[in-house]
């Protein structure tokens, strides 16, 4: 694809996929919000416990798929015809699994209440596995507009059920509801956005040649979920539910922030590094790095700062100690959307061995620091990890140096202005909403102060992503 054609698919992505993004996390925040002042703590322990389950099966059923179709340069109705079947069949297997297991996960964290709530929400990724080819076509293809489409009608479905039963006063089962309708919902939404449909002419033969690469990427997710959930089995385990519970919000409140982001950008990455030729391969690594870099810092810190305003304010006083968790959980937030450019380059170059070498390592110095710190409490462990999070980039960083000549200079050019510009907004924000009374002042006065800041540092110091950011906002404007 020429520099020019892949510029104009990576615009229009990043801005349907930003759109998407931004108003999905808002309607995810506003019924957050909601049954989070109905709901309890112990109601967000008891689900908590069983997400990584759930997750670790989901990866399995899907298994790298939609990555190795990604990177398929000659694809075909049967390349997308095997995967679904045998998602399918994965998925089946592992809920039959997972079904007759759950009383053994109900055991280890003393909870018998979870079997039965297990063997509802791990249909989740059962739903899921017969729409893993049609997200790989949609994603394959750019079909940024159609999945926004998709993910919105879901969200907003399994908010207005959720919140009914909420009212209806049925407690942690609407949370494992919320994520059944959505999975639901986006399923058929995919299907329908999709050209393809299955039929049983089945050939395992493309499968076969893409298990090379998506099993390596498939124990890679593995331990990013692992690495990301093994909080909430460590505290389950060893914790309260609600250690659990105020663990799971902060986490939610920051995913949202960066899921925001980093979905934005994911649904542009894989296909337009794949599609960059050698020559302009590090052109478009670099300007996706600066892109990022420009949202995630300021918004991510900026999130850290206002956090204890936003929980109380949002879902109340009690859920407060969420707060402290959430703050620390924000600066790796702030650094995982880069990370993500430097793993979406080695998928996008085929190394998916390299990838996983890369998580998994993250995930063992992870485990092993807060291992250290178990004695000294949840913030400390959540501190600990944090740093082994923000410090793996660099080793990521060596492999990627590799397949497109990447240095750290040109890692330090792309991101520390804006590491900068943000440390020095957020520090101006923090002065000037600590001189106010009140929670809605604070929190009003940090973020126009810090975003204030940011834009002036920018301008002063001749940000060029600045000034394409505002162009190409008006830009789409004048389109509209």
């Amino acid at each position: 694809m020429e520099e020019g054609g892949l510029k104009q698919a990576a615009a229009k992505g990043l801005f349907w996929g930003g759109v998407s993004n931004v108003v999905q996390q808002l309607l995810n925040l506003a019924f957050g919000i909601f049954l989070a002042r109905i709901l309890t703590e112990e109601d967000y322990g008891m689900v908590g416990m069983l997400a990584i389950f759930a997750a670790v099966a989901n990866a399995i059923q899907e298994s790298g798929f939609r990555s190795a179709l990604t990177n398929r340069k000659n694809i075909s109705d049967n390349d997308y015809n095997s995967v679904f079947w045998v998602s399918l069949g994965l998925g089946v297997v592992l809920y039959v699994i997972l079904f007759f297991s759950v009383p053994f996960i109900a055991d280890f964290f003393h909870t018998p209440e979870l079997v039965p709530l297990g063997r509802f929400m791990f249909l989740g990724f059962l739903i899921s596995s017969t729409g893993t080819a049609h997200n790989a076509f949609l994603f394959k293809n750019l079909k940024v507009k159609e999945m926004a489409k998709a993910t919105l009608t879901a969200s907003l479905i399994a908010g207005t059920v959720a919140l009914v039963m909420a009212l209806c006063g049925m407690a942690y089962w609407v949370i494992a509801a919320q994520n059944v309708v959505y999975i639901a919902v986006t399923t058929v939404m995919f299907w329908r956005y999709s050209d393809f449909r299955p039929n049983f002419h089945i050939d395992f033969k493309p499968v076969a040649e893409m298990l090379p690469f998506s099993s390596k990427l498939l124990i890679t997710t593995i331990f990013h979920i692992l690495n990301e959930n093994f909080f909430t089995v460590l505290l389950g385990r060893f914790f309260t539910r609600r250690d659990v519970g105020f663990y799971s919000n902060g986490y939610k409140w920051t995913n949202t922030g960066t899921q925001t982001i980093s979905l934005a950008i994911e649904n542009v990455m894989q296909p337009v590094m794949s599609k960059a030729d050698d020559g302009n391969r590090l052109n478009v690594f670099c300007k996706l790095l600066e892109v990022t870099a420009f949202i995630s810092m300021p918004c991510m810190i900026g999130l850290a700062l206002v956090a204890p305003e936003f929980i109380t304010i949002t879902i109340g006083e009690r859920w407060l100690p969420s707060a402290s968790i959430m703050s620390v959980l924000c600066v790796w937030g702030a650094f995982f959307p880069v990370c993500q450019v430097y793993q979406k380059q080695l998928l996008s170059a085929g190394q998916s061995g390299t990838m996983m070498f890369c998580v998994v390592s993250r995930c063992a110095v992870q485990v092993a620091v807060v291992a250290l710190m178990f004695s000294h409490g949840v913030l400390a462990m959540v501190t600990a990890g944090t740093a082994a999070n923000v410090m793996s980039i660099f080793v990521v960083h060596y492999f990627v140096h590799k397949i497109n000549g990447v240095r750290l200079r040109d890692l330090t050019i792309a991101v520390m202005p804006f590491v900068l510009a943000t440390a020095a907004a957020v520090t101006a924000g923090y002065f000037a909403g600590e001189v106010l009374e009140g929670e809605y002042l604070r929190i009003m006065m940090k973020i126009l102060t810090t975003a204030a800041v940011y834009f002036v540092i920018s301008k002063v110091f001749r940000v060029t992503m600045m000034d394409e950011a505002v162009g190409f906002l008006k830009g789409m404007m004048r389109k509209k």
